[in-house]
């Protein structure tokens, strides 16, 4: 069992001869020498937390030590790396750890630490916690988002039809994903390396000015569409289609998969959509699948390269380093973006996951 606490004195003169020699001996590897510094320093009358401090080390540590030394003496220290850190709860113990961890998913060290301590009587510091976490077969990650109102055998379905589309594109047809998107011209922070001894910021812009866009993406070529609006909305839409048109123009078909935003289906696209000689052909995602349309990626590559972590002093920048980067960057870069914006599709069933909250 792990010790919780220490009493001084425990060592026998000649175990404290021999743990002197080791620390006294600078052939001696410098690891087990500090070990046994620590089990002498513990012996004096410290308690763990302050021998973790004198040594920079965590009190975890100190504890492992300390107890592989109470099973084994010097020859479990020097042999500590080989046989690995010793659990300091019972099999029985890391069972009521995991069905505890399992039913309520903590979301912290200190949640844990809290548990093992008040409930396993155990004190572990955040090292060891987390190395104890891994043991039981625990991961720290996000959970994922999932539409919670998406169709499994409609996705099934939709991925067969555009899969056979594509499939037997004749030579005067080709296929683009189009939506729309809203930056807003503000910082995305995310997450850096930094020193640990400097304080790093970026300034908040003011505003909440955005920009409407509506766009379109071949991921044959990696081409765009971009077309900025004052509103996204059914003359969006046809805005768009005329811009493809004006892109293909040697296709008798184009086809655009898209959302089922109600301005993509409103009558006047429609009436446009049945002109004579119309090349756009619409195709609808299955609802609550963004997922399913491959320019939602394009988006995020865009705030990736674009607002995280960088500032724009006017909305003017902000839109022509975003438009720059969708009409020119990401046509001739795309064999560095390909393998992200992909129609790799995949259906998400809610049923196969733990739905937390």
């Amino acid at each position: 069992m792990f010790v919780v606490k220490t009493e001084p004195n425990f060592l026998s003169g000649c175990e404290r001869d021999e743990l002197l020699k080791i620390v006294r001996d600078g052939l001696e590897e410098h690891r087990v020498a500090r070990r046994a510094n620590a089990i002498l320093l513990l012996d004096g009358g410290m308690g763990f937390v302050e021998v973790a401090k004198v040594l920079f080390l965590d009190d975890s540590t100190v504890r492992l030590w300390r107890s592989a030394y109470r099973k084994g003496g010097v020859d479990n220290l020097i042999m500590f790396d080989l046989k690995g850190g010793q659990c300091a709860l019972s099999a029985e113990q890391i069972e009521e750890l995991r069905v505890w961890a399992t039913n309520t998913l903590p979301g912290s060290t200190g949640e844990v630490g809290a548990f093992v301590k008040a409930r396993l009587s155990v004190d572990y510091g955040r090292s060891g916690l987390i190395k104890l976490m891994g043991r039981i077969g625990f991961v720290w990650r996000a959970p994922e988002a999932i539409p919670a109102k998406t169709d499994a055998k409609a996705q099934a379905a939709f991925i067969e039809r555009h899969d056979n589309l594509r499939n037997h594109l004749g030579p005067d047809e080709t296929i683009v994903y189009a939506d729309a998107v809203h930056p807003t011209h503000q910082v995305q922070y995310a997450g850096q390396w930094q020193p640990r001894d400097q304080r790093c910021a970026i300034p908040a812009n003011s505003g909440r000015k955005r920009l409407n866009l509506h766009g379109a993406i071949d991921l044959e070529t990696g081409m765009t569409r971009i077309v900025e609006v004052t509103m996204v909305d059914a003359i969006s839409t046809i805005a768009l289609f005329e811009a493809l048109e004006r892109a293909y123009p040697a296709m008798r078909r184009i086809h655009v998969f898209l959302d089922n935003a109600r301005y993509h289906k409103a009558a006047i696209v429609r009436e446009w959509l049945a002109r004579p000689n119309c090349r756009i052909v619409p195709h609808f995602v299955p609802p609550y699948c963004p997922h399913l349309n491959p320019i939602e990626r394009l988006w995020g590559v865009m705030h990736k390269h674009i607002t995280r972590n960088m500032r724009y002093e006017t909305i003017g920048e902000f839109a022509d380093a975003v438009l720059t980067f969708l009409r020119e960057e990401v046509p001739r870069r795309f064999g560095e973006f390909a393998s992200t914006i992909t129609d790799n599709f995949r259906v998400i069933d809610p049923k196969e996951f733990r739905i937390v909250a």
